[in-house]
């Protein structure tokens, strides 16, 4: 089965910075494009960034300018820089892999990101 595995969520300042992994396992055949998904307390799930297979990348308006999706695709991982970070940016992260001609969609177990002073 495929498995995606979280890491680099934590505790920071406001200003400061954090990257979060996310490593895919298992047998992807062809990536389509992958993703972060973020939720808040009482909100609802929402897309933070994506990124396809040919290059292109998206961003919530609210994080456009601070943060980064990247890609090795070697090491079959998912980045995402988080620069200036805000406490509104506080929320459990979820990386995405959507893959195939199934245009199956898999989720990490969430990496919590907590900004406060």
């Amino acid at each position: 089965q495929v498995q995606l595995v979280e890491s680099g969520g934590g505790l920071v300042q406001p200003g400061g910075s954090l990257r979060l992994s996310c490593a895919a396992s298992g047998s992807i055949f062809r990536i389509n494009a992958m993703g972060w998904y973020r939720q808040a307390p009482g909100k609802e799930r929402e897309l933070v960034a994506t990124l396809t297979s040919g290059g292109t990348t998206n961003y919530a308006d609210s994080v456009k300018g601070r943060f980064t999706i990247s890609r090795d695709n070697a090491k079959n991982t998912v980045y995402l820089q988080m620069n200036n970070l805000k406490p509104e940016d506080t929320a459990v992260y979820y990386c995405n892999v959507n893959s195939g001609w199934r245009r199956s969609n898999y989720w990490g177990q969430g990496t919590q990101v907590t900004v406060s002073s």
